[in-house]
């Protein structure tokens, strides 16, 4: 007895679906309160003032306000500088 299908299977043709990831509040718009703001692999982004981050380092909002991003620089454990991106939820 054989233990694969002789005709007509195929090994290929699987995909995984879209994960719809990047920013989904650009700066200057309002965000209510548990709006996700952006939706990321990793911590790309920071999370700044009234922003926190999920599970799955999605961040959104904790209060109402206006989206706004900034820079500042983070020093890592080896001394080494980078200049990383931050959102801030600013009250309106």
């Amino acid at each position: 007895m054989s233990t694969t299908k002789s005709a007509g299977s195929s090994k290929l043709g699987r995909d995984s679906g879209p994960k719809y990831l990047g920013v989904k509040l650009t700066d200057g718009v309002s965000a209510k309160t548990g709006q996700i703001l952006l939706r990321q692999r990793g911590t790309k982004f920071l999370a700044g003032k009234n922003v926190r981050r999920a599970g799955d380092d999605t961040l959104f909002a904790l209060a109402d306000g206006i989206v706004k991003f900034t820079t500042k620089k983070k020093r890592g454990f080896d001394n080494s500088q980078r200049t990383a991106k931050v959102i801030n939820v600013l009250p309106s």
